[in-house]
């Protein structure tokens, strides 16, 4: 090993100790091992990097200015250099040089957050409001969803969302006023689908995507919810609403025991959101097709139900659809947010007992239940359930084909489904 390498590990290694001992209080300990690193290594950069972090701390920018200048000349491409260079230059209120330090270290790692926020943070200072909100959208972009950032990071991250958020609404008043002509020109034309591609352009609406959780299969549009008109064969099924009801009345007065919790997950799976609700019968269920399968006792107990689902296009994928289920959900009771198996299936519930109080959403749109009302959904979208009435609320759900597949791709679908199910000698998956 070449006494280069060996110093700057040595290095290094003495100035994560500080770091570590400075973080757990231990003031002179920090100290002394940021002296020894000194004393070995007086004009390393990492040293004089580490020397200059402290005198900003200490109200010094001047004298880490010196010190970083130095550091840069034999360690360019290090970020962290540039980044401090640019926090003295803060200090300084040496705004031109300080954007131009900033911009060194994004060459050198355009993805890096803490360099993004100075930038956006810089700009505002220079009264370029918009510029910096765009700099704190690629920013707040890179933070996953549920991260954790540090906590020296939160008040600038808050920054950074309330400056977003402020320019958001400035540009939606700006759109307001240029689409006023063009608005006017189309009144009479069904404009919501544009509505919701300004709210996410404005950050007012999550983007959501087919996800689902087995299957993707790709360049199928992602539809939350269908127009009814395209599925004239569902007025036969509305028509007998009140028939299915009774049916479905006829059953819930066996008592709870007639149901089974519709999420029934293995000991062993991630049970993940489904905590609550696994084994439960809070949601429970009454099958009359399940995975591909007629329940003939249930069938033969709802016949009328069973006759108006006589024409209905059916996923068919052996051993894992169609399946057709009254599914009731308990009072003060949620489904949470979740995924289906495949965008393959369109979903189709037909409203029976509905409480005040339930409520639906899939993605960004939410809908209510009206008895005798059904509606077509893509279940691979997020989409979460909820009754906050005090009795039970009661649907028919059952699944269909996208019409955007052709028959010889209904086939292979189906065909590959219970293929990989065979193949392991287990379904495919095992929450719907």
């Amino acid at each position: 090993m070449s006494t280069a390498v060996s110093e700057d590990r040595r290095v290094a290694q003495l100035i994560d100790a500080a770091t570590q001992a400075f973080e757990r209080g231990q003031t002179q300990d920090g100290e002394r091992l940021l002296r020894q690193a000194q004393t070995e290594a007086p004009q390393h950069p990492l040293v004089l990097n580490e020397i200059a972090r402290h005198m900003l701390a200490a109200g010094d920018p001047a004298g880490a200015r010196q010190l970083l200048e130095r550091a840069l000349q034999s360690a360019p491409s290090v970020t962290s250099l540039w980044l401090n260079l640019a926090a003295a230059l803060r200090g300084l209120g040496r705004a031109d040089e300080e954007m131009a330090a900033v911009e060194k270290a994004l060459a050198l790692e355009p993805r890096n957050l803490r360099a993004l926020l100075q930038k956006g943070s810089l700009q505002e200072l220079q009264g370029r409001s918009r510029a910096a909100a765009a700099t704190y959208r690629i920013a707040l972009q890179l933070i996953p969803p549920g991260a954790e950032p540090p906590p020296a990071l939160r008040p600038v991250l808050n920054r950074a969302r309330d400056a977003v958020e402020a320019n958001n609404r400035s540009l939606e008043t700006f759109l307001d006023e240029r689409l006023k002509d063009v608005r006017a020109r189309h009144g009479g034309e069904r404009l919501d689908r544009f509505d919701r591609c300004v709210a996410m352009l404005l950050q007012k609406e999550r983007v959501y995507r087919q996800q689902p959780s087995f299957m993707y299969f790709p360049q199928l549009p992602a539809i939350e919810f269908y127009p009814r008109g395209d599925f004239p064969w569902l007025d036969a099924i509305e028509a007998a609403t009140d028939d299915i009801r009774a049916e479905l009345v006829n059953v819930l007065a066996d008592g709870p025991a007639t149901l089974q919790p519709y999420i029934n997950i293995r000991e062993g799976y991630p049970v993940d959101q489904w905590r609550e609700l696994n084994h439960s019968r809070r949601w429970g269920v009454y099958f009359l097709w399940r995975e591909g399968v007629p329940i003939a006792e249930h069938i033969d107990r709802c016949p009328r139900t069973a006759a108006a689902l006589r024409e209905w296009p059916r996923w068919e994928v052996p051993g894992y659809g169609p399946s057709a289920v009254f599914s009731i959900l308990d009072a003060k009771t949620r489904i949470p947010p979740h995924t289906g198996v495949h965008n393959t299936r369109l979903t189709v519930h037909l409203p029976l007992i509905i409480p005040p109080g339930c409520g639906f959403r899939v993605g960004g749109e939410r809908r209510e239940w009206i008895p005798g009302k059904a509606f077509v959904f893509d279940d691979s979208i997020e989409h979460e359930a909820w009754n906050d009435s005090d009795v039970p609320r009661a649907v028919l759900i059952f699944d269909i084909w996208s019409p955007f597949l052709s028959a010889p791709e209904r086939e292979l679908v189906s065909r590959v489904t219970a293929t990989v199910g065979e193949y392991y000698g287990a379904p495919s998956y095992t929450v719907a």
